[in-house]
């Protein structure tokens, strides 16, 4: 068999990772600097390597999730309320394993909702599912389901994922309906997996957004006691990062 016919073959059989580093391993098998087992290993590597990122890109790009945010460049040249231990911590996903949730509060601009789709990336990263929502779209989504019979499989698409990034909580009051809604998506998640809120309000302030004070009460239990609350604060990291922006676009 010619390399021309296994490489066809390859291809055929989906072994794409190998396709790379196969011309490579076999002219090092002949000049007898590796042998046949170790040949093997190279292919097999190769394909796994391969298999993995094919996996985490796919997991990132049914995340919804998007691009840009990575904990490692969050700046800390103005003082935001979080630390580099604490994105240090957090990055070490023990929240994520532990089933913990997590609620981000602080000012607009603050760099909540980057740090929670930095989070997201990084937990699709470390072979877990995530998916970002921002709580406009889940309203919109819920009236959508609640409206033609579909709210069980809205319900199921939202419990499924690893970790759920509901951002920007507090930008409209929610019916009882919605609160509900919420209620029980948030109280089926609580068995093993985490949700990542962002929000502008202190939980002692839900009850602007939220009227019922049962759902809110029953909302926030799932949440708060075996979660993680982290308060930020600071000016908004907006401008900075708009001159930023500005500054590459010239670059380029």
């Amino acid at each position: 068999m010619t390399l021309s016919q296994v490489r066809n073959r390859m291809d055929e059989l989906g072994f794409h990772g190998m396709l790379p580093v196969l011309e490579g391993a076999l002219t090092r098998l002949q000049k007898g600097e590796i042998h046949a087992t170790e040949a093997i290993d190279l292919l097999l590597d190769a394909e796994s390597r391969y298999r993995r990122e094919r996996a985490t890109s796919t997991r990132i790009v049914r995340s919804k999730i998007r691009q840009g945010a990575n904990l490692e460049e969050f700046d800390f040249t103005k003082a935001r309320g979080v630390t580099k231990a604490d994105l240090r911590s957090l990055a070490q996903l023990d929240w994520c394993e532990r089933g913990k949730s997590l609620i981000l509060v602080g000012p607009t601009g603050i760099g909540k909702s980057y740090i929670a789709r930095a989070l997201g990336v990084l937990a699709c990263e470390r072979g877990k599912t995530s998916l970002f929502i921002t709580v406009t779209d889940f309203l919109e989504h819920q009236l959508l389901a609640r409206s033609c019979n579909g709210y069980l499989k809205f319900r199921e698409r939202l419990v499924r994922p690893d970790v759920l990034i509901l951002d920007d909580l507090g930008m409209r009051k929610f019916s009882p309906q919605e609160a509900e809604d919420l209620r029980d998506i948030i109280e089926l998640r609580s068995y093993g997996k985490s949700t990542i809120i962002t929000t502008q309000l202190p939980t002692d302030h839900w009850c602007e957004v939220i009227g019922d004070e049962i759902i809110r009460d029953a909302l926030i239990d799932r949440l708060e006691p075996t979660g993680i609350t982290l308060k930020m604060d600071g000016p908004s990291y907006r401008p900075e990062l708009n001159k930023t922006l500005e500054k590459k676009g010239r670059e380029k």
